[in-house]
């Protein structure tokens, strides 16, 4: 049971069109417990639903972690039947970040490990700092991965990367993550929040139904064959035909002016 005079482990604030969802447990280096992967599952489905976000960033709260994982001293007590409840349980979470309909884009200011990568990963977008580290040590605790890293690490870094990581347990610093294809971007500690604000106000200002639509169009597609996903991919194109905000960004554009996007 969470004390209700302790911190919330996930904090939520805006900036403009911009959710800013916080991992809040630094003296934890933000380990992952179930009270906070069910308060992470509320913040985004509050954040999905509100017609004032267009964008999400996820991060963690102090100098040090991301997430450094799950929190083990929860997880040493778990039977059989808990720990795959507990791994449904990540996984669930997880799964509504990945197919929000909103762009999400995980701040990664430093360790990732276990299911802090995992939760990374779930992200559309991945932005580290340079002195990050990333990696799936579960094997040196005598488990596996359980919140997905086994299945996103394999499609985003391919087999060999995801055995090496999942079978030696070692971290990786940012700059080989990127040369892996793990996070989009490797910036400057320093520079961290003012470059993911600045990626994540752009998507903002982007017209919300052609992002969604390319998100749809993505998840899809890394789920099905190619026949099926182009088939997907001409329908949502169609689609935009009936929006305004196709009108509006090529008459824009034929106007040589910045767009206004409403939505519609």
């Amino acid at each position: 049971m969470t004390d209700s005079n302790s911190p919330s482990p996930v904090t939520v604030a805006d900036r403009d069109a911009v959710r800013i969802i916080t991992v809040n447990r630094p003296d934890k280096l933000n380990a992952l417990n179930g009270a906070t992967l069910d308060a992470l599952d509320a913040a985004f489905v509050d954040a999905i639903a509100s017609d004032s976000v267009r964008a999400i960033v996820l991060t963690g709260a102090g100098p040090k972690a991301f997430v450094a994982g799950a929190d083990i001293a929860e997880m040493n007590t778990f039977s059989a039947v808990q720990g795959r409840d507990f791994s449904l349980r990540g996984q669930r979470m997880m799964r509504r970040a990945e197919r929000s309909p909103k762009p999400v884009i995980a701040m990664v200011n430093g360790f990732a490990l276990g299911g802090g990568l995992e939760l990374a990963m779930c992200c559309h977008l991945r932005i580290a700092a340079d002195t990050a580290r990333v990696g799936q040590p579960e094997i040196n605790l005598g488990l596996i991965p359980g919140f997905g890293g086994t299945q996103r690490l394999l499609r985003l870094a391919g087999r060999a990367a995801t055995l090496e990581l999942c079978l030696l347990g070692a971290p990786i610093d940012a700059a080989r993550a990127l040369a892996l294809g793990i996070v989009n971007r490797v910036v400057p500690a320093a520079e961290l929040e003012a470059q993911t604000m600045a990626v994540a106000q752009q998507l903002a200002n982007a017209a919300p139904l052609a992002v969604r639509g390319t998100l749809d169009c993505v998840n899809v597609g890394g789920e099905c064959g190619m026949e099926e996903g182009l088939e997907y991919e001409a329908a949502q194109f169609g689609l935009m035909f009936s929006t305004q905000d196709m009108r509006e960004g090529t008459s824009a554009f034929l106007e040589r002016r910045k767009p206004a996007f409403s939505g519609t």
